[in-house]
């Protein structure tokens, strides 16, 4: 229980100080890689209250993700070019204001993810996770043929959004935007699996018999979860979207759906920087191996074969034990 602390403490003074030493060092492209990092460990914390609390393995949390991403692309394609949302029945207008993009995002992902949770949860195991593969699948497509806002090419914003007082322009002020709110998810998801909601809902994912037999509602207790979960994963979205300035329905893929659960695989299901430490290992990977060979996910893998086979509580676990007690 200690080490894992102490070993949390190591994973965020990374978060803090490599980006800092790469301002010192005058190394802008480590802060955008670290920024990447923060937002992966973001949709990947939200996907780990799923996953971990609850038990629902998603192959669609990409929904959410691309919710949130669109969610940013179309406002602030409408402020750049002063063409309003909606003129009837009420006058709605783009913006470039982040805390009002973050606001919308988090609210659609809530609601697609209250529909979605709704309809998945009426089922469980292999259908549960076909079911939100299928939303998935829909969303990406419809992205696709939306012509609209880009189709298939997607949507380019010329412009970051802004914060109030700050320069969002600036790489590591926007990554201090994005890691005080991953600092903020982290805090919720360790005070939520603490709480009466979060032990109750890990006795549901335990011995759901027995749950029920006390009279709480399971499902309702996953659908809360999973909405929870997927308003995270938007809120990332719309990170992510504002730091390539790009939006496409690739956010929408079920390859993404599937980095974000092999994060926290490679992390430690469960474990309250499990998303955070695979997010870190995956985009230095990406980075690294990258670029000494297009075919660098063999190796990903490999680690993530061996991670599966012979350390069952990820990264964390295996270096600070199977017990754990944050998530």
């Amino acid at each position: 229980m200690m080490q894992e602390r102490y070993l949390n403490a190591v994973i965020f003074a990374i978060l803090v100080v490599l980006p800092v030493w790469a301002v010192w060092m005058d190394e802008p492209f480590t802060i955008t890689l670290m920024t990447r990092a923060a937002i992966f460990a973001l949709a990947a914390v939200g996907l780990n209250i799923a996953l971990g609390l609850g038990g629902l393995v998603s192959f669609g949390h990409a929904v959410f993700f691309g919710l949130g991403g669109y969610a940013m692309g179309i406002l602030a394609y409408h402020a750049q070019a002063y063409t309003p949302l909606l003129e009837a029945p009420l006058l709605i207008e783009g913006t470039k204001s982040m805390p009002v993009i973050w606001l919308v995002a988090i609210l659609v992902s809530t609601l697609a993810a209250l529909l979605i949770g709704v309809l998945s949860l009426r089922t469980g195991g292999v259908y549960f996770i076909m079911i939100t593969l299928a939303f998935g699948q829909m969303f990406y497509y419809f992205a696709i043929s939306w012509s609209a806002y880009g189709g298939e090419d997607g949507l380019s914003i010329y412009v970051r959004n802004g914060f109030p007082g700050l320069n969002t322009l600036d790489p590591i002020q926007f990554y201090g935007i994005c890691l005080v709110i991953l600092s903020v998810a982290l805090f919720a998801a360790h005070k939520l699996a603490k709480s009466p909601f979060g032990l109750a809902l890990g006795a549901v994912r335990q011995v759901p018999q027995r749950v029920e037999t006390v009279g709480l509602n399971g499902i309702r207790l996953k659908l809360v979860a999973f909405v929870i979960s997927g308003a995270i994963t938007g809120l990332s979205g719309a990170l992510f979207a504002d730091l390539n300035r790009f939006v496409s329905p690739t956010m929408f893929s079920w390859q993404l759906s599937g980095e974000i659960m092999v994060f926290i695989i490679i992390g430690g299901v469960g474990r309250l920087f499990g998303p955070v430490a695979g997010a870190l290992i995956f985009v230095g990977l990406e980075h690294w191996l990258g670029g000494l060979s297009d075919y660098w996910h063999v190796y990903l893998g490999l680690l993530l074969l061996l991670i599966v086979l012979f350390g069952r509580g990820g990264i964390i676990g295996m270096i600070a034990g199977r017990e754990h007690s944050d998530v």
